[in-house]
């Protein structure tokens, strides 16, 4: 791998590709520590010990968020606007014809998706500046200044320079698309999870230095399991059939014949089950916080409950996120795979699956199959969701390195971006990273 770095190092125009993103990131990194005026650090600081919902939200502004800068929303409304363009796609036909008619398609997805991210950005910020306005610390308000009816124009530029914020992340993340390394979004995400592994460590240090050396075997084994998983593939074999084709010159050319096979990974919903799962799970808890301490006898106590149940610190919580995991790795991997619609492309395209009827009984093995295999990637990424419980008892904390999707988004990206390097490298007839 270290011959393979030089190598890439060594070809001007790889060179120049991985300097690009590697400025791109730095120009991301130095964005996200500019604050947004008026925010009190101090209070967010501890502000952010105490609320789980923050912490995730965090996770996807790579730690621009707990210092509320003008990148703190990060590409999460970006995220969020392309999972509602994929659930639609069955709903809605004109979403559906656009996802086949390939690149131009594509293109316009992607234009819808861009629409959808700055009215869901205006709302992201206007929820997240309302959550540190009402808060306070020491009697000081985490984030003053802000209210539409006291002061509207105060209010209006923290909104916009937050969505602008977001908008420049999901810029810099295309150019990274377009004339850098690996997939833009992913890696800005990237870049921010890595960031706060050395505050991590730090606090692994100060609070439990033991603990520190069993985190890192534990990240080192699930990186390994993650790796394992994330290519695990079942693969179906496909023939297609001999087709006589008229040239030119009146000639017939027998065309055809080949074999492949469809790759039907054990994990194709990556960690989009984990965030459905988290947004859901810290929701009720959230609303519950913000009632507990009502006038009112009854809200109060049922606040408290459902606060109390929907804890991280209750083991409740960590066994219904391990049910919901599971739940919704098969609900995304079943709404990805029929846009797919493998069974009809096949019979179209003259291919089958060797003894198997084409049309509908192709399809439902095919569906049965996925089925098997995601049972074994859902109860994977069940458990990953869960280590910081399973690591509780042990440690006696719940501070991982990287967090249970921050592992998953890490691995993804770095092994994303390894196999196109490798195909860069091997165009050029150097040895890969993957052998």
């Amino acid at each position: 791998m270290i011959q393979a770095v030089r190598n890439a190092f060594r070809l001007p125009d790889l060179r120049n590709k991985l300097l690009y993103t590697f400025l791109i990131l730095v120009v991301y990194r130095l964005a996200a520590h500019v604050p947004v005026p008026g925010v009190n650090a101090a209070g967010l600081r501890q502000l952010f010990e105490g609320n789980q919902l923050l912490g995730m939200l965090d996770l996807f502004s790579g730690g621009a968020l707990s210092n509320f800068s003008v990148m703190a929303m990060g590409v999460y409304p970006y995220i969020t606007a392309q999972i509602i363009i994929t659930l639609l796609q069955p709903i809605i036909p004109r979403l559906q014809e656009l996802a086949k008619e390939g690149e131009a398609g594509r293109a316009k997805l992607n234009q819808y998706t861009h629409w959808l991210t700055v009215p869901l950005a205006l709302l992201n910020a206007y929820g997240q500046a309302s959550i540190l306005a009402a808060s306070s610390q020491g009697g000081v308000s985490v984030l003053s200044n802000f209210s539409l009816r006291d002061n509207p124009l105060p209010t209006l530029a923290t909104l916009a320079t937050l969505t602008a914020g977001t908008m420049f992340a999901i810029w810099l993340g295309e150019l990274i698309s377009e004339q850098g390394i690996g997939s833009g979004i992913s890696i800005i995400i990237f870049g921010g999870i890595v960031a706060q592994v050395p505050q991590r460590i730090g606090q692994l240090l100060i609070s439990n230095p033991t603990s520190l050396i069993f985190f890192v075997l534990i990240t080192v084994v699930t990186v390994a399991a993650i790796v394992i998983v994330q290519e695990g593939q079942r693969r179906i074999p496909v023939q297609y059939g001999r087709r006589v084709r008229a040239m030119r010159g009146n000639r017939l050319m027998m065309v055809g014949g080949q074999s492949t096979h469809i790759p039907l990974r054990v994990n194709s919903a990556g960690m989009i089950p984990l965030i459905f799962a988290q947004s859901i799970l810290l929701f009720p808890g959230t609303i519950a916080s913000y009632f507990v301490y009502s006038a009112t006898p009854w809200v109060a106590q049922v606040a408290t409950a459902i606060s109390n149940f929907f804890n991280p610190r209750s083991s409740a919580y960590w066994l219904i996120y391990f049910v919901m995991v599971i739940g919704f790795t098969y609900f995304y991997t079943d709404v990805v795979f029929r846009q797919q619609n493998l069974a009809d492309s096949l019979q179209k395209q003259g291919g089958f699956i060797p003894g198997i009827r084409p049309g509908k009984r192709t399809e439902e093995f095919l569906n049965s199959v996925l089925s098997r295999i995601t049972l074994v990637g859902a109860v994977f990424l069940g458990v990953v969701a869960i280590l910081p419980w399973l690591a509780r008892d042990v440690t006696e904390t719940q501070t991982l390195l990287i967090t249970s999707t921050g592992l998953l988004i890490v691995v993804g990206v770095v092994l994303d971006t390894m196999k196109q390097l490798e195909a860069q490298l091997l165009m050029r007839h150097y040895e890969g990273f993957i052998r």
